[in-house]
C-alpha cells in the first residue's frame, strides 16, 4: 500500500506545468565588445496559458566562445516573474568574439521546471544604431545651426509674403528677398 501511495504522490507532482517562451529580444544581432541597450524577455505560464508569478528565471550566458556578462558582472542571471508571468534581464556587456551566443533559460515554481535557449548574434560590421544597440551618436554636431537655418528660412519666406501683400496694393514690382547662410546664399524670391 505503501507503494501505490508513493505512485500516487509523484503522479499528482507530475501534473504541475509550467511554459516558457521569450517574448522580446530573440534573434538580436549586437556589436561585439558592445552593451546591450535591449533586454530579452520571457513568459512564464501553467498549462492553460496563465501567467505565473513568483517563478525563478535563471539566464546563464556560454563560459566561452561568443557571450559576455550580465549588469552583475557574473554569466548567471537569476530574476522573479511578476504578476504577468514576465522577467527581463539586459544591460550584457558583449566580448569581442563574433558568433551565435546561445542563452540558457530556465524557469522553475515548485516542482515544476522548463528550459529553452535563446540565440543572440555578435558582428564585429554592426553598427550603433538610434533606439537599438549601442549609443547613438547624431551625424552633426549642432542642432541650433539647423534650428537657426530654418527659422531664417521661415523668416525669408513671410517677408517675401508680406513684401509681395504690400507691393500689390501700392502697385510696385515685389522685391527680392536676399538671405546669406554662410556660403552659398540663399536667394528666396525673383532674382
Amino acid at each position: 500500500m505503501g507503494i501505490a501511495f508513493t505512485v500516487t504522490a509523484l503522479m499528482a507532482h507530475a501534473a504541475v506545468i509550467v511554459q516558457l517562451r521569450v517574448v522580446d529580444g530573440e534573434g538580436t544581432v549586437y556589436a561585439t565588445g558592445s552593451r546591450s541597450a535591449r533586454g530579452l524577455t520571457v513568459s512564464v505560464t501553467d498549462e492553460t496559458g496563465k501567467p505565473v508569478e513568483g517563478a525563478s528565471v535563471s539566464f546563464r550566458l556560454p563560459d566561452e566562445g561568443p557571450s559576455g556578462v550580465f549588469a552583475s558582472g557574473l554569466r548567471t542571471e537569476v530574476v522573479t516573474t511578476h504578476t504577468d508571468g514576465r522577467a527581463t534581464v539586459w544591460g550584457m556587456q558583449w566580448n569581442k568574439t563574433s558568433g551565435t551566443v546561445e542563452i540558457r533559460i530556465t524557469a522553475v515554481k515548485g516542482e515544476a521546471r522548463a528550459g529553452l535557449i535563446s540565440t543572440q548574434y555578435l558582428n564585429d560590421g554592426v553598427s550603433s544604431k538610434a533606439g537599438g544597440e549601442g549609443v547613438f551618436q547624431p551625424s552633426h554636431r549642432s542642432r541650433n545651426k539647423w534650428i537657426l537655418i530654418s527659422g531664417v528660412a521661415v523668416g525669408a519666406v513671410a517677408g517675401m509674403a508680406f513684401t509681395r501683400s504690400q507691393g500689390s496694393k501700392a502697385g510696385a514690382a515685389p522685391a527680392a528677398v536676399s538671405v546669406q547662410i554662410g556660403s552659398p546664399s540663399i536667394l528666396v524670391g525673383h532674382p
